[in-house]
This record gives C-alpha cells, structure tokens and sequence, in this order.
C-alpha cells in the first residue's frame, strides 16, 4: 500500500532531488539507531515526504552532512542530520510497515517472517510513541470491518486509511498548522485508492477485497472495469487532485517548496496515470532505491 509517492523527475530540480534522497537516508540512519539496524529494510519514499512536510510546515531547519553507510561503506552520501521530527518520521515508518504486513497476513497467510523481523523495532517504536501506534491499530481495525463487510462506497471504503494519515500528520506536524489535517486525509485517501486500483486483478484473483470490485459491478479485470467506468475513476482521482491542490495551498511553508510542489502538483498525477495505463512499477523502484541508504 506504500510507495506510491514519488516526485516526477522530469520537472525535479537537482537541489530538491538531492535534498529528498537526504531526508531518506536521514529517516533510514534514525531507524537503525533508534530502532533497530534490521527495520531499516521498511523504508519507504512515502515517509521521507512525510519528513520533508514536517521539517518545511514546521520550520525545522534540514541540516546535510556526508557519511558512509552499509549500503555506500566508501563514499559518502549527503544525508539530513538526525533531530526529532526525523525520529517521529522513523518510528511513523515501523509502525505503518507493522501493521501493513499484520494486514497482509491476514489476507494472505504470508508475511510472518517479515512480521518476525519487525517486531522488536515496532516494540521499541510503540514504547516511545504509544499514541502512533494507537492511531494505526485503531484504523486498520476499522477498515478490516468495512472490508469483511464488502463496502460498497469508495469514500466509506478509504476514509480509515484516509483519516489516520490525516492523524499521523497531526501527531507530527501538531493540530495547528492549516491545511494539514486536509493534506494528509487526501494523501491518504488517494494512496489506499490507487493501491486499490493497481492490485485490482491481484485482489479479485486471491479473493482479496478491492473497493473498486464492489463499487462498479464486479468486473473481472481492471481493463473491463476501466472500459465501462473510466470516467467515474478518473473523476474519483480528480476530486482527490483538487483538494489536495487545494489544501497544499493552505499551508504556509515555512521554506522553498519545490520539491512538495512537485510531488503533489506531478509527482502523483503522473503516478496516476502509470497505474491506470498498466505500466506501474512501484516495487521494482522500491527495491532498487532502498538501497539508497
């Protein structure tokens, strides 16, 4: 369900480029010191966003040093220096990838090793953020209702995914910046709802729920489904374009926002538009980048 939030190159200026790997590598040294070497093999692109929203809506200067890591042990990598939002950010990225694989277990049956390698970083993360923990169990409870029950309505369907991103955002940005409670419900939203659309055959195959499946008539393949209801999809992503557009805009960036701009304004849209024309290659990305770090 993560790893969909990538800028678009193309249009990404060199400076914010290798400031985002930074803040990567940042999150990844937070997680192997304060959480465990192992868990570091969890780390997502979707939570050095989180980090670079933090540190920007905040006005927490992002601070770059270079330093060697197991996976660059000769040359040194600019990588963000270590401070507190950089910390929450790690322990966010256990936890998410905890309970992602408890759900991917309970779909499946597979994933107990991943689990296994897990746990002692997530003990570690839920001891000093009791409350992150908390948000994330409570809304993967909730939409495992909606989807034992086989929700039909999309908006019913992504609104747990969608309100604990808007609460992980509030845990680490506080209740007082405007706009973020908007930002992160809709990131969220649109990240269960394109996950949704991407393993959309997987899902009918392994029997697994799909929102999109239920919503438009149980068609049997993503090309059917798109063929007879392209339009009302793409009006589901445009309303989520809009009001993320718009409550980008809300917030008052305490820095240059390039790099933020690019991700919502390209960055997902373009994303979009990879999944629905088939040619999504989100893993493959992610196993490659991770090593990043």
């Amino acid at each position: 369900m993560f790893g969909y939030i990538r800028p678009d190159l193309p249009y990404l200026y060199l400076k914010d480029d290798a400031l985002y790997k930074a803040l990567y590598c940042g999150v990844c040294k937070s997680i192997g010191k304060n959480l465990g070497q192992v868990a570091r093999i969890s780390l997502t692109y979707d939570v050095a966003f989180l980090s670079a929203v933090a540190h920007n809506a905040k006005g927490a200067d992002v601070t770059l040093k270079k330093e060697r890591c197991i996976a660059h042990p000769i040359i040194k990598k600019p990588m963000a220096n270590r401070d507190e939002l950089t910390a929450v950010c790690a322990a966010a990225n256990v936890v998410l990838a905890y309970y992602k694989v408890k759900d991917d277990i309970i779909d499946s049956g597979k994933g107990r090793v991943k689990l296994a390698f897990l746990s002692r970083a997530f003990k570690r993360a839920n001891a000093k953020y009791p409350k992150l923990s908390k948000i994330v169990e409570t809304r993967y409870e909730e939409l495992r209702r909606l989807e034992v029950n086989k929700e039909t309505s999309i908006d019913r369907a992504s609104d747990p995914f969608a309100q604990m991103l808007k609460e992980i955002g509030e845990f680490v940005l506080g209740e007082d910046v405007i706009g973020g409670d908007r930002f992160f419900y809709y990131l969220g939203k649109w990240i269960y709802l394109i996950d949704a659309l991407d393993d959309y055959e997987k899902d009918i195959k392994s029997g697994s729920y799909n929102p999109f499946y239920y919503s438009y008539g149980e068609k049997r393949t993503k090309k059917e489904l798109l063929g007879e209801n392209g339009k009302d999809v793409s009006f589901v992503f445009a309303e989520i374009f809009s009001s993320l557009t718009e409550a980008n805009r809300e917030i008052k960036w305490k820095f240059n926002h390039d790099l933020i701009d690019n991700i919502i304004n390209k960055g997902i849209p373009s994303a979009t538009m990879k999944v629905i024309k088939g040619n999504n290659s989100r893993k493959k990305r992610d196993k490659v980048e991770i090593t990043e770090a």
